[in-house]
């Protein structure tokens, strides 16, 4: 799909649209510190900004939003800092329920959800529920996720089947993993942002980004506006995907 950015530069009009775009919001944190704010005053702008970027994906036109909200290694924060982030959790839910319905965008939760409160727990599933009849961006919020964890899921999935009879040893192959992840039945993403000056994926989408287009970008994720979203499609535009073709 093409969109015609609003850039004054010819050159920038017309750009292709990736797919799937992963973000992994980073860097609340440091926003705050730098402005001698505590940590979750970070979070509660960065909270704003998804929300932003989310209806943004939307607008031009994105089928697939991945954004990387809350670790499996997260737990090993401090307490306060957990216990905010999981009433900021519920919080955007509740507005999710009302908001995300009117925007034709359908919410997915991947992680292992067990962890999390029952209130919690019930509350993501409603947003499920009332999104699953959308037609739009399918936006996955990754929430206690970690790559590994959810490639270790798969293999015991693909175990049990094994085991029951249901699939045969022959039968395992990239597909049927791929099918046994939370993101089954989508593409893997095109291009993965990272704010926040750090270079690497600290275990997101793991299985699914060997052939992601990876973009390391300079700014903290509470300033991060929609003309730097353009920024990086255009990056990822001038990229020659090969898949290892010549």
């Amino acid at each position: 799909m093409k969109f015609r950015f609003n850039f004054k530069d010819k050159k920038l009009e017309n750009l292709k649209i990736p797919t799937h775009i992963g973000i992994i919001m980073d860097g609340n944190g440091r926003w705050a510190k730098k402005r001698k704010m505590v940590r979750s005053f970070g979070h509660k702008a960065g909270a704003k900004v998804f929300r932003k970027i989310a209806r943004y994906c939307s607008n031009i036109g994105v089928k697939y939003l991945t954004v990387y909200a809350f670790s499996t290694e997260n737990w090993n924060r401090p307490e306060a800092e957990i216990n905010f982030l999981m009433d900021l959790f519920e919080q955007y839910l509740n507005e999710c329920i009302s908001d995300f319905k009117n925007e034709n965008i359908k919410v997915n939760f991947i992680g292992d959800k067990k962890k999390f409160s029952p209130k919690l727990q019930k509350l993501i599933m409603e947003v499920e529920n009332t999104s699953q009849k959308s037609t739009g961006m399918t936006l996955n919020i990754a929430m206690n996720y970690g790559g590994r964890a959810e490639i270790v899921k798969a293999v015991k999935d693909i175990a049990k089947g094994v085991l029951s009879g249901d699939i045969s040893v022959d039968e395992i192959d990239e597909s049927l993993v791929s099918k046994n992840l939370y993101t089954k039945f989508q593409p893997d993403p095109d291009l993965i942002i990272r704010p926040s000056g750090e270079f690497r994926l600290s275990n997101f989408l793991t299985w699914q980004s060997v052939y992601s287009e990876l973009l390391f970008m300079d700014i903290l994720w509470p300033d991060f506006k929609e003309k730097d979203l353009d920024i990086a499609i255009l990056e990822y535009n001038k990229r020659n995907r090969r898949f290892g073709k010549v």
